[in-house]
């Protein structure tokens, strides 16, 4: 091997929402590029945010006001490139008379955010009276409320979708994309990075390759990735949990989301329709396990589940009401003091320039502010290269929606295709639903699964031929979407493995090793 000709310009570790950007970024700018995740792509912390492209309201009370007007500019542009998957969401601050932030400061916080985010295309924040609140939410608890804020941000319902779409959209513009392949060694030389040594996937060969620039974006395992360069580094991350509850449709339910400050602590948590349930969350806790093991606590649940039934009287939601739980780490650089909250949610670009030239770590990041994390990564990587290439990402859309108004159009035509299920359709694939029905794949019979008809059998093929699909998990909970189920898709495993066996050529024996390790999976959102 020889750096006068590497064999990438730059070598991406870790395929979350991160990973996938700077793959994106750099592929469409020309750049040869290598993507490596040691599972499934967004299988990670991608998958256990709230699902929020938003602002970070909380931040201007930490006078991070480059971090708030970046997130709220950001927010704007993925709802351009991807308005099947980010969509508008209304959110409600309740204020009673004990609250610790007053309507006053509420209010003037809600002017700031409307000032950094100008050039939306979103409404301005209104302050609400008690009654006007009460009007539109007649389930919120009363007692002691002096009156509310309404505003908008953007939801991802399928954060995994999102980071998928960029992974395809990289691989078009020439990057090679491997997903369940595993990073274990980082090779430095004479003070510059040389070369990744990973396992691949499909063959279980060990493989060596050279690049340019290696960028760790490993989340919050960048120590770990860190650990296996060929001498020592730093380490940096000090992660903090978070997790989330996930129940149906509740007596007094709200209509919109609700941002909410605890009475327990202060923090303010989520209440947010989502995907046809409520999503509530979160909490932050330092953590320093493995990020893979994390799963959240009875103590934590209960904090959600008792936050959630004061708010909402009516509700009282119980643990029997929980249709699935799930936690992850967030990816902070480390800081030994001070509450959990108050550690700056602003992404780092560290540069390894003493160790390691050519070797970045990307500690933080958030869902909304990835594409520009990902231009920052590669305007470093080209100039490191000397190459002239500007960045296309800022207007360029996402693969879903790229003639979305025809695709829609094109399944209103389809015959035996209901409302329901377009809309489905749309949601998860954008335009590349058509696909779909072009490409319907060698499986006959039914062309639905399901008996509501709303679930195609063409959906099965299609995650291993055009979605990079490797195993029945990643099919049904980050390609299909049926994971995310009130019984986390629990009704369409078999039938899924059944077409699954066909399409990958697994044999009886396959596809129960897949059925059991979809189960296993399963069992791990249950609180």
């Amino acid at each position: 091997m020889s750096q006068d000709a590497p064999d990438y310009d730059i070598a991406i570790i870790g395929g979350g929402i991160n990973g996938a950007g700077i793959a994106r970024d750099a592929a469409m700018r020309g750049l040869k590029v290598l993507l490596l995740e040691k599972n499934d792509f967004g299988s990670g912390t991608s998958s256990w945010s709230s699902r929020l492209i938003h602002g970070g309201l909380r931040y201007l009370e930490y006078g991070e006001l480059p971090l708030v007007f970046e997130s709220l500019h950001e927010r704007r542009r993925l709802r351009q490139v991807a308005p099947h998957l980010v969509t508008r969401l209304r959110i409600n601050i309740p204020i009673f008379r004990d609250s610790r932030r007053s309507k006053f400061i509420v209010r003037i916080g809600m002017l700031a955010y409307d000032l950094l985010s100008i050039g939306k295309k979103i409404p301005n924040h209104k302050m609400l009276s008690r009654d006007e609140l009460l009007g539109e939410e007649p389930g919120l608890f009363s007692d002691g409320l002096v009156g509310g804020a309404q505003y908008y941000d953007a939801q991802v319902t399928y954060a995994e979708r999102l980071v998928l779409e960029n992974v395809i959209s990289a691989r078009a513009a020439g990057a090679d994309v491997r997903n369940y392949s595993p990073v274990i060694g980082i090779n430095i030389r004479q003070g510059s990075v040389h070369s990744v040594q990973f396992q691949d996937h499909k063959s279980g060969v060990e493989t060596e390759i050279d690049a340019r620039v290696v960028v760790n974006a490993g989340g919050p395992w960048v120590d770990r990735i860190l650990a296996t360069v060929n001498r020592a580094l730093p380490a940096f991350m000090g992660g903090t949990k978070g997790s989330h509850i996930v129940v149906g449709r509740f007596a007094g339910a709200p209509s919109a989301a609700f941002y909410v400050e605890a009475k327990a602590d202060g923090r303010p948590f989520f209440i947010i329709p989502w995907n046809q349930q409520y999503l509530i969350g979160t909490t932050d806790i330092r953590y320093e396990g493995d990020p893979g093991d994390v799963k959240p606590s009875r103590v934590e649940v209960d904090y959600l589940l008792n936050e959630t039934n004061r708010v909402f009287p009516q509700a009282g939601l119980t643990m029997d009401d929980i249709n699935f739980a799930y936690a992850g780490v967030r990816p902070l650089p480390k800081r030994e003091k001070g509450p959990e909250s108050a550690i700056s949610r602003k992404h780092i670009i560290y540069k390894h320039k003493r160790e390691a030239r050519g070797l970045i770590s990307v500690i933080g990041g958030k869902l909304t502010t990835y594409r520009n994390l990902a231009e920052q990564v590669v305007d470093l990587a080209t100039k490191w290269s000397n190459i002239d290439a500007k960045c296309k990402t800022r207007s360029s859309p996402l693969p879903g929606a790229e003639g979305l108004e025809d695709a829609q159009q094109r399944l209103a035509e389809v015959a035996g295709l209901s409302e329901a299920c377009r809309s489905r359709l749309l949601s998860i694939y954008g335009a590349r639903a058509t696909l779909l029905i072009d490409k319907p794949g060698p499986v006959t019979g039914a062309a639905f699964i399901d008996e509501q008809q709303t679930v195609l059998v063409a959906e099965v093929g299609f995650s291993f031929r055009e979605e990079l699909a490797v195993t029945l998990i990643d099919i049904v909970h980050r390609r299909m979407m049926l994971g995310f189920l009130p019984d986390q898709g629990a009704m369409f495993g078999e039938a899924i493995a059944a077409i699954a066996g066909v399409e990958a050529g697994w044999n009886a024996s396959e596809i129960k090793q897949q059925l059991v390790a979809l189960d296993a999976y399963r069992q791990r959102f249950i609180p």
